[in-house]
């Protein structure tokens, strides 16, 4: 019988299921699309701020403070302290080894460009694409391709094992006669910040880079050169490190010697800055890792907007689809009040009468759920192919969350409704009243 009534109930009153069918969809659709969105927005933004460059910087612990004077380093070669290059293969196995997206080591030596009159200037030496061999046998092609990709090249840049070098843009502009791709410099190391040139090396000029930083105003060559120039032979002083990581929160604030047990293997387990950071420190003995805040907190402010507009924007949608389905439940009970009076009049209780409704509503919901969820899925892919150049893919664990939220929807919608038809007095209605 209960079937009955709710089966008769659809075909002989399908305006008002259409309406609230309809809301459903709507709502639904909105937020199946924004939390697909939501779900991949996260590791898309990352990696598009990936282009800002490396967010990680790691030295030793017991290094000297740079000593810097219109981006030439004056630092002599034989102060502070180093790392080995063959000790960065162990980056690729620390928990999150799938969020290191590359490293670059840096070596910066005191240098001169011999010409009419010596030019001093600093060697940086460094990896442009450069294979690393991992302890578990594989390899991992890395370097400044990898961690800066938005530097500006004219020409191109240097093979990692030849005698070739760029020059930063502001570094040839003044160089005497100026510099182009093509051209031989003869480059020398500086035993000291003052000292002359000695042990020169020919070294071809690829291209021109452009950065806006330090490197403007040096020589780039390949790390092993500036090994060579300065005596430390697989070793570097600094190291550039881009990895994928989460905006922080609470828990990635603390200290971890402060954490539970729980709380650890939690905040471990997440790729905050902060845990990534204690990772390369245990693989990298000896190191300190910061990160670049400039970035790090760009990333984090400008992820953190997104995500809530998106949960605002799905908020929203679900309320009004609760507005629309509590207007057209309204509606129904209205339309219905003969109805409810004969069933109630005949000895129908007050949960059978809202259990004939109840039923239309989560079948609704079914319905509505299942067609918004499909319109959202499409909806999604259209904007992950417009915002990010690559379609969202169809995620079908959102399939029964998405129908749960329609139930929800329709429930709360129908809470006053329902609890009004509940409630009405069969005899006036009978009486025509």
């Amino acid at each position: 019988m209960f079937v009955r009534l709710v089966k008769e109930s659809f075909v002989r009153n399908p305006r008002r299921k259409v309406l609230t069918a309809a809301a459903l969809v709507v709502g639904t659709a909105v937020a199946t699309a924004s939390l697909s969105v939501a779900l991949e927005v996260g590791d898309r933004m990352a990696r598009e701020f990936r282009s800002l460059g490396a967010n990680l910087l790691v030295t030793p612990q017991s290094d000297t403070l740079p000593l810097e004077i219109g981006g030439v380093d004056y630092r002599p070669v034989n102060e502070g302290a180093y790392l080995n290059v063959s000790s960065l293969g162990k980056l690729k196995m620390i928990f999150w080894r799938n969020n290191i997206l590359g490293f670059a080591p840096f070596l910066d030596v005191p240098a001169t460009i011999a010409g009419k009159n010596d030019f001093r200037t600093t060697l940086i030496g460094t990896w442009y694409q450069h294979e690393v061999q991992v302890p578990d046998g594989t390899t991992f092609d890395t370097g400044v391709r990898s961690t800066h990709p938005w530097w500006k090249i004219q020409g191109r840049w240097f093979d990692d094992d030849a005698k070739e070098c760029v020059i930063g843009s502001t570094l040839a502009a003044n160089f005497p006669g100026g510099i182009t791709p093509g051209q031989t410099i003869q480059v020398a190391n500086r035993a000291d910040a003052s000292g002359p040139a000695a042990q020169p090396l020919s070294l071809t000029v690829t291209g021109i880079v452009s950065t806006g930083g330090a490197e403007d105003n040096a020589v780039l060559a390949p790390l092993s050169i500036a090994q060579q120039f300065s005596g430390h032979a697989g070793q570097f002083r600094e190291l550039s490190v881009s990895a994928l990581t989460k905006p922080a929160d609470a828990l990635a604030e603390r200290d971890p010697s402060t954490l539970t047990p729980t709380e650890y293997d939690r905040w471990y387990c997440s790729p905050y800055v902060s845990s990534i950071s204690f990772q390369i420190e245990h693989a990298l003995p000896g190191t300190d890792v910061r990160a670049i805040r400039s970035v790090a907190d760009t990333e984090g402010h400008v992820l953190s907007r997104i995500s809530g507009l998106l949960w605002i924007v799905t908020l929203a949608a679900l309320v009004a689809a609760i507005l629309a389905v509590a207007a057209t439940s309204a509606a129904t009970v209205l339309e219905r009040r003969v109805e409810i009076g004969i069933m109630k009049a005949i000895g129908a209780s007050n949960s059978l009468v809202s259990g004939v409704f109840l039923a239309e509503q989560l079948m609704l919901a079914v319905i509505g759920g299942a067609i918004g969820y499909a319109f959202g899925a499409a909806l999604a892919h259209a904007l992950g192919t417009s915002v990010f150049g690559s379609p969202a893919p169809v995620n079908f664990v959102l399939l029964p969350i998405v129908l749960g939220i329609a139930a929800i929807v329709s429930v709360t919608g129908s809470l006053i409704p329902l609890r009004r038809a509940a409630h009405l007095d069969p005899a006036p209605i009978l009486k025509g009243e």
